[in-house]
């Protein structure tokens, strides 16, 4: 979600290292913020929907668990794109260092974001699997959830000003090459999820059952 750089037209290929694999085709800096950014709108969108589930998870716990399987894939892919930046910019890659780093303060966030986002989604596969009556899981997963909300909220608050321009720059914006990558990647993580969602269908009954029970 960070700010699109300027693209430089005079870096050449291979003149500060090789540009080979998949992340490397998709544009350098600004094509990389735009994948960011456009996969941060549809996490936030499926976050949405997700947090809505929990007015009521006796009823909307099968919705819960299915869009959290679905969220894991884009999940990683924004940890892998904004990951692959950072990578970069330390490894002291000409275009990473040219478009700069974060601000200081979400560049301390951003740890805690990544585990805090690990945490939440790998307890909560877990809990899925596991299945009702899993006693330090679930105590896990309610703590990353806590300090995924503060930190998350930080996060979003320093980006959302950019995020719809980044958003759309690859419909609105000037041409960055890589756009066909990015779609695929971002496309490719949806399917995924929606597979290990529909997969993972029958991990819900015996939690509804036991839902059902409690209440």
């Amino acid at each position: 979600m960070q700010v699109e750089p300027q693209r430089h037209t005079s870096f050449r290929r291979g003149a500060y290292g090789s540009r080979t694999g998949v992340w490397s085709r998709l544009g350098g800096p600004a094509g990389n913020s735009r994948l960011t950014a456009t996969t941060a709108s549809v996490l936030l969108i499926l976050l949405a929907v997700e947090c809505a589930t929990l007015v009521s998870l006796q009823t909307f716990l099968s919705w819960h668990i299915f869009v959290g399987m679905l969220l894991v894939p884009v999940v990683l892919l924004k940890i892998g794109t904004t990951g692959y930046r950072f990578l970069r910019f330390y490894a002291k890659h000409h275009e990473y260092v040219s478009a700069g780093p974060p601000p200081a303060l979400l560049r301390l966030l951003g740890p805690i974001v990544v585990v805090s986002s690990t945490g939440l989604f790998a307890t909560g596969v877990a809990l899925a699997a596991l299945g009702p009556g899993t006693r330090l899981v679930l105590p896990l997963h309610k703590a990353s959830f806590i300090v995924w909300v503060g930190a998350m909220s930080l996060h979003v608050l320093g980006h959302v000003t950019k995020l719809p321009r980044l958003a759309a720059a690859d419909v609105r914006g000037p041409r960055v090459e890589g756009s066909r990558t990015r779609a695929v990647l971002l496309a490719g993580a949806i399917v995924v999820g929606a597979i290990l969602a529909v997969a993972t269908v029958p991990w819900i009954a015996p939690w509804a059952h036991a839902m059902r029970f409690d209440g």
